[in-house]
């Protein structure tokens, strides 16, 4: 027992304990520390430091800022007309805004002819009401309105110029909108129904409008021809 003790305990704990704990955290704490702290941890850091800010940081600021400010504002090219496209408020296919017109111009047209026919047959105080004088205004308005149109719808497609099918476009849209309202009130409560088709031309004349290259866009255009 004293010697067991003795030999196994202190054999034990001496030859357990300081080759262990001793030898291993030494070891470790000589091998790995020192070494590893003075030249991996001590390279890795000067390294990864040096790589992220000389690499990384500057890439991403050398690189990612000028594609964002690429794509933000890119290069403009004039438009046929020799405007500036970046002075123009949209750009927007002539072609279409030449057809809208044309569009326009018939639902013009056909609302007029719809207005005259039903003035000279419709009677009221034992006369047809084109007999009136403010039928006869009404109806002598959208003619006149119609023609303007199809004059500058005519000549904005010989030239193509994006000023004058502009000018085409804003004509062909009063003509249409105003065309069918006072065609409207030349049918009276008749026009509202579902069996006339004058309803059908206003809403159609209103949508159509709407479409990009009308309105305010050939106006600001047309402005924009004026002053350049």
């Amino acid at each position: 027992m004293p010697g067991s003790s003795s030999v196994g305990g202190g054999g034990s704990s001496s030859a357990a304990a300081p080759d262990s704990s001793s030898l291993a955290a030494a070891g470790s704490s000589s091998a790995a520390v020192p070494g590893s702290s003075s030249v991996e941890a001590a390279g890795s850091s000067s390294a990864a430091a040096s790589g992220r800010s000389s690499a990384a940081a500057p890439g991403r600021s050398s690189e990612a800022a000028p594609s964002r400010s690429s794509t933000t504002a890119p290069a403009r090219d004039p438009s046929p007309s020799g405007i500036p496209v970046s002075r123009s408020p949209r750009v927007v296919d002539p072609v279409a805004v030449l057809l809208t017109a044309a569009e326009q111009l018939g639902t013009a047209t056909r609302v007029c002819e719809l207005a005259v026919q039903h003035a000279g047959t419709r009677e009221q105080f034992g006369q047809p009401i084109g007999a009136f004088q403010a039928v006869k205004h009404l109806c002598a308005q959208m003619l006149v309105r119609a023609e303007t149109a199809r004059a500058a719808v005519y000549a904005a497609a010989v030239t193509a110029d994006p000023v004058d099918i502009a000018a085409a476009r804003l004509l062909a849209d009063e003509a249409a909108e105003r065309g069918a309202r006072d065609c409207l009130q030349v049918h009276g409560g008749m026009g509202f129904t579902w069996e006339c088709e004058v309803q059908l031309h206003l809403k159609r004349a209103w949508v159509r409008a709407r479409r990009a290259g009308g309105g305010a866009a050939s106006e600001e255009l047309l402005a924009v021809d004026l002053l350049a």
